[in-house]
């Protein structure tokens, strides 16, 4: 396949001719490992002692503080090689092989622990456009031609000096990493409102769904009853694992409660054929599906409503609560707060695998409002999960985008600067 006009083949793919090929090695002063041995023993409290960074700190562009630990002065002081600067790169030598980052203004002076340390030659070379480089899927794809080991995979120093990276005009480096940091900065602003959103969401239903908080025109009292009182119980039935997608007719398997859906329906993950629908059990809208089986006895029972009135079925191991004179929505909400969790762990039965019956949900005591509070708490709270939603999809699509931007920015198939 012929190269288009300004662009040249070279050993990392296609790229501009102005841009060059170099090893590592030839535009790093140093590259060089952080502390490797044990360190627990210079551990001190985060008051007294100085920042120690190590692999698991180590996000794409970013760190991660979550169980970070300091380090004596004294272990500091001895351990001058493994001292952060400020541009320092580091990438990750064991674990998650070759994901990289830049050292900013507030770690300098930190330690690291087993960490490869590049530090360049900031006159040729934007660190935060190398980071970006080997983050990408064609640097990280590069980073895996070099790993070692085989359960436990591994980075040397050596090999990672003769690594070729593609490399512009330092002006276009800048540019680039630029670009890249502002949709790395909207996906971060992104993930921090969805965040704050849940947190939100969380906080109402503990008030929302215990009745500590009522909502406007609402008073009335409670009633508290069985979930047995609801309506009749029923076995969901059929659709192997083989067959979950062997049709157009959607359903819903027993451990998709776990992994795909919260609180209702909101869309399906499997659909089956009509003989396969045959063997399975129909579901009413209003239904409610509790999961039969399940891991552990803190899960069992999770729950999920549907309110649809397409034709949809469950498969075996749902138990499956047809009720009347409820909101589906609310009950979904409900049967999973933790005062009903708690009940539904203590009815659990198994240890390996953990089964709960029709009989023991029936026994769950609940305490819910009038069918008109729990339509105005349903519509508050789904509306909050419709925002999220929302959000989340924004953020799936930058998250798209900036993957876009990486494959064409750092190949040089857009340019930022004229050459």
């Amino acid at each position: 396949m012929a190269v288009k006009k300004g662009y040249k083949q070279t050993e990392v793919g296609v790229i501009p001719v102005d841009w060059e090929v170099q090893r590592l090695g030839e535009i790093t002063l140093r590259m060089t490992n952080g502390f490797v041995g044990p360190a627990i023993r210079h551990y001190t409290e985060n008051s007294d002692g100085v920042l120690y960074i190590q692999g698991y700190n180590v996000k794409e562009n970013s760190f991660n503080f979550h169980g970070v630990k300091y380090v004596t002065y004294e272990f500091h002081k001895a351990n001058t090689k493994s001292c952060l600067r400020l541009g320092d790169m580091l990438t990750v030598q064991t674990g998650e092989v070759g994901l990289t980052t830049v050292v900013p203004e507030n770690l300098v002076g930190a330690n690291c622990h087993a960490l490869i340390i590049s530090r360049f030659d900031r006159a040729r070379v934007y660190p935060l456009f190398v980071s970006f480089y080997l983050n990408s899927k064609p640097g990280r794809a590069r980073m895996r031609l070099i790993e070692t080991g085989t359960t436990m995979k591994h980075l040397n120093v050596g090999d990672m000096l003769h690594l070729m990276v593609p490399f512009p005009s330092l002006r276009e480096q800048e540019a680039i990493a630029g670009a890249l940091s502002d949709a790395d900065a909207w996906i971060e602003s992104l993930g921090q409102l969805i965040a704050k959103k849940r947190q939100i969401k969380q906080g109402a239903m503990q008030e929302l769904l215990t009745g500590k908080r009522r909502l406007p025109g609402f008073s009335g009292k409670w009633e508290t009853k069985r979930l047995g009182d609801l309506g009749s119980f029923l076995k969901g039935s059929g659709v192997r694992k083989n067959e979950a997608n062997s049709g157009d007719i959607p359903c819903v398997r027993y451990g998709e409660i776990y992994t795909h859906h919260n609180d209702y329906i909101r869309r399906f993950n499997s659909s089956i054929s009509p003989a396969v629908a045959e063997t399975a059990t129909r579901m009413n809208y209003g239904d409610l599906l509790f999961a039969g089986s399940g891991e552990t006895k803190a899960e069992i029972g999770k729950c999920v409503a549907y309110a649809h009135d397409i034709e949809a079925y469950a498969g075996g191991d749902i138990v499956i609560l047809r009720s009347i004179n409820s909101v589906p929505v609310f009950m979904g909400y409900y049967c999973n707060t933790a005062a009903v969790a708690e009940q539904k762990t203590a009815r659990g039965q198994g240890d390996a695998v953990v089964h709960i019956s029709a009989s023991a949900l029936a026994g769950v005591q609940i305490c819910v409002p009038e069918i008109h509070e729990q339509t105005a708490i349903a519509t508050v709270l789904s509306d909050m999960d419709a925002e999220i939603e929302s959000l989340e999809s924004k953020l799936a699509k930058a998250r798209e985008v900036k993957q876009g931007m990486m494959q064409e920015l750092l190949t040089g198939s857009i340019r930022l600067i004229e050459n």
